[in-house]
């Protein structure tokens, strides 16, 4: 698994840095201390709302899901395009989108707050 996680910090070098944390059997992938990014399953996917979700769509990606008490769950991360993988140009497009999509669901998250956590330093 670290091969991959060293894989992908080169992926997403144009893009910025990364950090990853292991969690549930998986690995949280984080810019700037928010989570934009799973690998799970041996996929990488990517956070999504209602801005980029057309575009994972229309590459016929899937969400993330797992079973709890016996029923499917999804998650708003779904599958990274294959593509993204061999273009650093694309991965760094991919990886803006869902990035932007996490800081808006924090944002709607701490929406009363004069600070929220990840802008606290």
């Amino acid at each position: 698994m670290s091969d991959f996680i060293e894989f992908l910090e080169e992926v997403f070098a144009d893009f910025g840095p990364i950090t990853t944390r292991r969690m549930f059997g998986a690995h949280g992938i984080y810019h700037d201390g928010l989570m934009f990014g799973l690998l799970a399953q041996g996929r990488l996917y990517l956070k999504t709302d209602a801005v980029n979700l057309s575009a994972f769509e229309a590459a016929h990606s899937e969400p993330f899901s797992f079973l709890q008490r016996g029923k499917p769950v999804k998650l708003s991360y779904w599958s990274a395009p294959d593509f993204l993988l061999d273009d650093r140009e694309q991965a760094a497009a991919w990886a803006h989108g869902a990035f932007a999509a996490a800081l808006r669901s924090q944002e709607a998250k701490y929406k009363g707050s004069s600070k929220p956590p990840w802008r606290r330093a």
